[in-house]
């Protein structure tokens, strides 16, 4: 599979957004910003997927509800790590990629969300 072609399955997405983000974080240089950013950044990253398999595994539509705005929350908070991160400049197009895909789950879920709204669900 060509390596920025878009994954539709969120599951499996979320998922290779954070195996990415693990892989991002390992080559930034070792100093005191980028060692407190990066363990901020591998938490939130997998925790969007974690939280998407939690909405679709819920008790309800609370659950998902709250589930989702996590995911959505999650990828906020790993496109505000990845832009603090300093990462030499051979990995700017990375990082530019993984905080296009940061922005890119913010509006899924957000649509999501709006439309379930929407409905009154």
């Amino acid at each position: 599979m060509e390596e920025n072609k878009k994954i539709y399955d969120l599951e499996e997405r979320t998922f290779k957004f954070a195996e990415r983000v693990a892989g991002y974080v390992l080559k930034l240089p070792k100093n005191i910003v980028n060692i407190e950013y990066g363990k901020q950044l591998v938490r939130s990253s997998g925790s969007v997927g974690a939280n998407y398999i939690e909405a679709n595994e819920g008790l309800g539509t609370k659950d998902f509800d709250l589930h989702l705005k996590i995911s959505r929350k999650e990828a906020k908070e790993s496109r505000q790590w990845l832009r603090l991160s300093k990462s030499l400049q051979e990995h700017e197009e990375e990082k530019k990629f993984l905080v296009q895909e940061a922005e890119e789950f913010i509006r899924i879920f957000s649509s999501i969300i709006n439309k379930r709204k929407k409905k009154g669900i």
